[in-house]
């Protein structure tokens, strides 16, 4: 069943990113604007489940909460340097959608890469990152994940780097800030 249910939606996100050649959205947080292009005919099932929630306005006044910086990652083996977001509440949450691998897309997490946040494949919902500096222990069979899978970038950053910089220079514990930094809304712009 679970199987079927993943085929069905990999069909409906394929004729979904068919038609868009390019999917840009633009995420307003209280700390400035991050513009994003998504690449919904390399990554059509993550890309289609992010505008789901984008129309749903499922982030609106969720919130960046967790950064990882050089420093906080000190101890790690495999350290990276994101910041995590869309923290919605469990009401808004949609079933989980396949994992598209780096394998399978191409898309690698470079600097300013958007990806799904996910504890094991196949489990990935509402939870996003942006990549600070190229991740690639962060892309297939990289080391940061024991699984090996990696994490399912579908997009990247074209203008606001700087507030994603602003927003990992944010006084955190744990990797968690202490003051969450707001996204208002995210807002698709435009599509060709």
């Amino acid at each position: 069943m679970k199987n079927t249910t993943i085929l069905i939606l990999c069909l409906c996100a394929n004729l979904f990113c068919q038609a868009q050649e390019t999917i840009n959205c633009l995420i307003k947080t209280s700390l400035g604007d991050i513009e994003v292009e998504l690449f919904a005919k390399k990554a059509p099932v993550t890309v289609q489940n992010f505008v789901q929630y984008v129309e749903q306005n499922a982030y609106d006044n969720s919130s960046f909460f967790r950064v990882c910086t050089k420093e906080n990652e000190a101890d790690r083996i495999i350290k990276i340097e994101v910041i995590q977001g869309g923290d919605i509440s469990k009401e808004k949450e949609m079933p989980p959608i396949a994992l598209e691998s780096t394998k399978t897309t191409g898309i690698l997490h470079k600097n300013g890469v958007i990806s799904m946040a996910r504890s094991e494949p196949d489990s990935a919902t509402s939870s996003f990152f942006i990549c600070i500096n190229d991740q690639p222990e962060l892309d297939f069979g990289g080391k940061r994940n024991p699984d090996g899978q990696g994490f399912a970038a579908f997009g990247k950053v074209t203008k606001g780097m700087d507030v994603v910089k602003a927003i990992q220079k944010q006084t955190e514990h744990d990797q968690f800030l202490l003051k969450p930094v707001p996204i208002e809304n995210i807002d698709l712009i435009g599509s060709h």
